[in-house]
């Protein structure tokens, strides 16, 4: 498998509260990760930065995981300690307090996938056949939807529509949504932040999935339609290809 990651802080934004990254541990097991600062001045970096920074570090000290249990394990312990030290840290200092991240997160194994999250950053899984949204926004609009009070379309301008219900490092405790899912090759993974989703519909996301063949390039192309039609917000990706034997040479990250 490969992956190419990709950042930018947009058009509008004077700093870039976006992290995330793609890294490998002891046994070439590949973890994607974007994560989306929220806080007052600085903060929102100073979290988004501190949860992926934590998640390198224990990810590239992990040995190889065997089964779907140990990956969801893995993620259930690191999203626990991510929290906690986000939490203790907004407890420092004043300029601190209330900041939080989103964070979504993917084991890549040759059988399977294990995705955790917390907010309203984003996995979807592309196949043959099908183009899935995985995770569920932790947010006010979803929740919303959920219950039938408003549509989709109403909340596309709804005037809460960056509220989220949950989020990394807000509360002393938080429980991520964990899942695993079997992928075949040539299946895509996107991770992103809401910088890419605001602006570009999952109709015209799962078009370009199926249509660029090079990851590098669509990446890139992701940034400049979001830019393009506004980029009032940073903009994260992370997409992961399952390779065949023969493309493996191919990777790029």
């Amino acid at each position: 498998m490969y992956g190419q990651f990709i950042t930018d802080r947009g058009q509008m934004r004077s700093l870039n509260e976006d992290a995330g990254g793609i890294f490998y541990n002891e046994a070439g097991q590949l973890l994607a990760i974007v994560a989306d600062g929220m806080g007052g001045h600085l903060a929102g970096e100073v979290a988004s930065q501190l949860a992926v920074s934590i998640i390198k570090e224990q990810w590239e000290a992990a040995a190889s995981i065997h089964t779907p249990v140990e990956a969801e394990h893995w993620l259930k312990d690191m999203m626990a300690r991510v929290n906690a030290t986000i939490y203790e840290k907004s407890l420092e200092k004043e300029e601190y307090e209330g900041m939080g991240t989103t964070v979504v997160l993917s084991i890549c194994t040759t059988d399977f996938v294990s995705i955790a999250h917390i907010g309203d950053s984003r996995c979807y899984l592309l196949n043959e056949t099908n183009f899935e949204l995985l995770t569920s926004d932790h947010s006010l609009v979803n929740e919303l939807i959920r219950t039938g009070q408003i549509t989709k379309m109403d909340a596309e301008q709804h005037p809460r529509k960056n509220v989220l219900l949950k989020a990394v490092g807000t509360e002393e405790i938080v429980h991520a949504d964990i899942e695993t899912i079997n992928w075949e090759t040539n299946n895509r993974l996107l991770l992103c932040s809401d910088g890419l989703t605001n602006k570009v519909p999952d109709e015209e996301i799962e078009q370009l999935l199926r249509e660029t063949e090079n990851i590098a390039d669509l990446t890139k192309e992701f940034i400049h339609l979001a830019n393009e039609r506004g980029g009032e917000d940073n903009i994260t990706i992370a997409i992961i290809q399952k390779a065949s034997s023969s493309q493996e040479g191919d990777s790029s990250c």
